[in-house]
């Protein structure tokens, strides 16, 4: 239960950690436009300025109504319109519709912020009991999830823009120097897996339990750019047998020939790629991304009829994926903050598995069905959010995530 989950700490700690999330949040608005907040690119994308609102309705709605004497709201509409997936809570504006609200104001928006801030660090000092700082734990990893939603939707929104337009003062992750790749064995045993009380974590994550590893190898580094284009310039796209039943057609009903933002110059015959710091040259070494299930489990069943020395490689599992980070991510500079990576293995509970009572109980289980879990972090990830036992997921056909691959090998 989220009431008595995780260890307690200081009020002023958490006050600090509280301000530094709502801060970084702003702070993201940095060279935008109220017009780059306001507008939506696709369902599966949200606005800036919506994702300004919800993480401060997931305050007023989570902690302040519950807690808060003489509890008031600010104004009573947004428990509508910036209410995300929450059924308990009541009704929700249309998702693929949050684009059109143009009211409130951004300034609204972040005068609220304001208030609500104010009024959490007000009821913290006064009422510091661990149920209260255990939902403002979780509402400061729930604004940090939103942090990274925030720079991936700007992302996509921007390229939609014929201009690719870069973000002022955006500074893309450096180049990796990737040496050559090799194998590195997991043992074959018996693991624990995920995580016990204590330590904030998702409930998803929990509860900790064993599972069987079979022997098995994983690669010490993403695939790159160059190898991606390899598979392009094979055909792999337009190659059936590469490809599961339901990938092959949404590459045909979607037209798709290469990752997401891969800019095709035909007098060149070469590859820009889009990101936040607008179109640029393909850089060959540089892990391939924005890529969905599809396109990696597609890639894996190639390399292993075409690469040599790739026999009986696949994607691995979630399980292999967080035994090889406990024990090999110090070595490897591409586990976390680089990329979201491909699994094999879908969303699930866990054995034992109970989500959390009262309204935190529709964060992470009700999706538990027709998604596939990504392990790691991406560059856009805040620092820190990320660990072995993190669980992400997405649907297969997800692109406009910072996600990539790592091969594992049978043995």
């Amino acid at each position: 239960m989220l009431a008595n989950s995780f260890t307690d700490e200081s009020t002023d700690s958490l006050i600090d950690q509280f301000r530094a999330s709502r801060d970084h949040s702003t702070e993201l608005l940095n060279g935008l436009t109220p017009e780059d907040c306001q507008s939506q690119s696709m369902p599966e994308t949200s606005p800036i300025k919506w994702h300004l609102a919800h993480v401060t309705w997931f305050y007023e709605m989570m902690v302040l109504k519950q807690f808060e004497a003489n509890f008031d709201y600010w104004n009573p509409n947004y428990a509508v319109l910036f209410n995300s997936y929450y059924n308990i809570i009541g009704d929700k504006h249309p998702r693929a519709k949050r684009g059109l609200l143009t009211r409130p104001s951004l300034e609204e928006v972040i005068n609220w912020r304001g208030n609500i801030d104010k009024r959490v660090v007000n009821l913290l000092n006064i009422n510091p009991r661990l149920e209260i700082k255990n939902l403002i734990r979780l509402g400061i990893n729930h604004e940090q999830q939103h942090q990274e939603l925030m720079l991936t939707d700007l992302q996509h929104l921007f390229f939609n823009n014929s201009l690719y337009p870069a973000l002022d003062n955006y500074t893309a992750p450096k180049n990796l120097s990737f040496e050559k790749s090799n194998w590195i064995a997991i043992e074959p045993g018996i693991y624990s897996i995920g995580f016990s009380e204590g330590v904030f974590h998702f409930d998803n994550e929990g509860p900790e339990h064993k599972v069987y590893i079979q022997p098995c190898t994983l690669s010490s580094k993403l695939i790159t750019n160059n190898e991606w284009l390899s598979f392009v310039n094979c055909g792999g796209y337009e190659d059936s047998r590469w490809w599961l039943d339901e990938g092959w057609a949404w590459v045909q009903r979607e037209n798709v020939h290469s990752p997401l933002y891969w800019i095709h110059d035909l007098d060149t015959n070469s590859f820009n790629e889009f990101s936040l710091a607008g179109s640029l040259p393909l850089v060959g070494n540089n892990p391939v991304k924005n890529i969905s299930y599809f396109e990696a489990d597609a890639y894996a069943r190639w390399a292993n009829t075409n690469l040599v020395g790739h026999e009986g490689v696949r994607l691995p599992t979630e399980f292999e994926w967080e035994v090889f980070a406990k024990t090999q991510a110090p070595q490897l500079e591409d586990m976390f903050d680089c990329l979201w990576q491909w699994t094999s293995s879908s969303y699930s509970a866990y054995p034992a598995y109970r989500p959390w009572s009262g309204m935190a109980g529709e964060y992470n289980g009700k999706f538990m069905i027709n998604q596939m879990v990504l392990r790691g972090s991406s560059s856009f990830t805040v620092l820190g959010h990320s660990r072995p036992s993190y669980r992400n997921f997405f649907p297969t056909n997800t692109r406009w995530q910072m996600t990539g691959l790592r091969l594992a090998r049978d043995v």
